[in-house]
C-alpha cells in the first residue's frame, strides 16, 4: 500500500463505522474530532472527494456530510481482522434456545438471534423435492423426533424434520435407511414419495415390523409439503423496517416488506451459503435481487460430520454492525453444528 492508499483506507473505515452508529452523513470534521488520524478536516475532506469520485462515497446534498457506498462497506468488511467473540451473556442466551425442544430451536434461534442484534434472524432448512436421490439416513433428535438427511445425485444434502408423535427411540434406523436406499436410488422426491405409498398397499396382509416401520418413516419424512420454502423462519423484520433507512421512505418500505413475503427470494440467496463453510456476507447490491438493495446478509452454514444441514444468519441494513454480528452467526452456527 502507498502512504496515500493507506490512510485513504483509515478515512474510509473510519466513515464507515461513524456512519455505522449514526446513519447519519459523515463530515470531514467530524472524522478529524472522533478518530486519532492525525489529519486536518482540510485534508480529510480532500481525501473524501477523491474517494466520493472513486465510487466509494455519495453526497446526499451538497452542504450535507457523505454517505458511504456499498464499495465502502466491502472495503470495510473484508478489512475487519481479530473479531472478539460474542459477550457470555449473549452465548447463554443462545445456548439456552439450543436445549429447548428440536420443534422450538428453529424459529426460537431465529428469534434470539434478532433480539441480539436489532435486525431480522434467519434459519433455513432447504426441503426442494425436484432432486434425484443417491443416499438416504436419519438422525435421531429426541424421543419423537428425528432428522431425514436426503443426498442428492450432485451431492447436495437436504434435510426433514419429522416429528413421529410416538416414541421413536427402538427403531432400527440404520437398517430402515438401508431398506428406503434399496428402493430409492435414482428417484426424485416426488417418484419416492409415491412408490412409498405403493409398497404400503403391497404389505398391508404382510407382517414385518421392519418393513412398516420403514415405509412409514420414509411416508412421514417425504410428504407433500405446501411450498418448498417451509423450512425457512425469519424472525424480526420489523426490526429492518425500524431503521433510518427505511422508516421514512414509504415506498421503500413496501417493496421490502414485499420481497419478504415472496420467500424464493430469500432461497436464492440462502441457497448460496449451503455451498462452503464459513460465514458468507452478501451486500444488497451484490445478490443479483434488486428488491433487496439497502440490505445485508451475514450468514453461515450448520451441519455434522461435514454434511451441511442448513443456514442460520442475520439480515438487516447494509449500514449494520459487522464486528459484532459476524461473530454471533459463527458461534450459533457452531452451536447447531453440535446440537444437530
Amino acid at each position: 500500500m502507498s502512504v496515500f492508499s493507506e490512510r485513504s483506507g483509515k478515512i474510509l473505515n473510519a466513515i464507515v463505522r461513524d456512519y455505522i452508529l449514526t446513519a447519519e452523513p459523515v463530515s470531514s470534521k467530524a472524522i478529524a474530532a472522533k478518530y486519532c488520524l492525525g489529519l486536518s478536516p482540510a485534508t480529510i475532506r480532500n481525501i473524501m472527494a477523491e474517494l466520493e469520485d472513486e465510487g466509494f462515497l455519495v453526497q446526499p446534498h451538497t452542504s450535507a456530510g457523505r454517505v458511504p457506498t456499498d464499495m465502502s462497506f466491502r472495503f470495510y468488511i473484508d478489512s475487519l481482522s481479530g473479531l472478539k467473540e460474542p459477550p457470555e451473556g449473549e452465548k447463554d442466551i443462545l445456548k439456552r434456545t439450543c436445549e429447548e425442544p428440536v420443534d422450538n430451536i428453529l424459529m426460537d434461534t431465529a428469534k434470539s438471534l434478532s433480539m441480539l442484534t436489532s435486525c431480522a434472524g434467519v434459519m433455513f432448512i432447504p426441503g426442494k423435492d425436484n432432486f434425484r436421490i443417491r443416499h438416504i439416513s436419519f438422525l435421531p433428535l429426541d424421543r419423537t423426533g428425528i432428522m431425514m438427511l436426503l443426498v442428492s445425485s450432485l451431492g447436495h444434502v437436504t434435510t426433514r424434520l419429522i416429528r413421529t408423535g410416538f416414541d421413536c427411540s427402538g427403531l432400527d434406523l440404520e437398517r430402515i435407511s438401508n431398506y428406503l436406499n434399496s428402493i430409492a436410488g435414482g428417484l426424485t422426491v416426488r417418484e419416492l414419495r409415491a412408490k412409498i405409498l405403493m409398497e404400503m398397499e403391497k404389505v398391508k396382509s404382510l407382517y414385518d415390523e421392519l418393513l412398516t416401520d420403514a415405509l412409514k418413516l420414509g411416508a412421514m419424512g417425504l410428504e407433500q409439503r405446501p411450498n418448498e420454502e417451509d423450512g425457512l423462519y425469519v424472525e424480526g423484520k420489523v426490526n429492518i423496517f425500524e431503521q433510518p433507512e427505511f422508516r421514512d421512505d414509504f415506498e421503500r418500505m413496501k417493496k421490502l416488506f414485499s420481497a419478504f413475503e415472496e420467500k424464493s427470494l430469500l432461497v436464492k440467496i440462502l441457497d448460496k451459503s449451503m455451498d462452503e463453510s464459513g460465514i458468507h456476507i452478501y451486500l444488497g447490491s451484490e445478490s443479483a435481487i434488486k428488491e433487496f438493495e439497502g440490505l445485508s446478509f451475514v450468514t453461515a452454514p450448520y451441519g455434522r460430520d461435514g454434511e451441511v444441514l442448513g443456514t442460520i444468519g442475520v439480515i438487516g441494513p447494509v449500514r449494520m454492525d459487522y464486528s459484532k454480528i459476524i461473530p454471533l452467526v459463527d458461534y450459533t452456527a457452531g452451536l447447531l453444528s453440535k446440537f444437530f
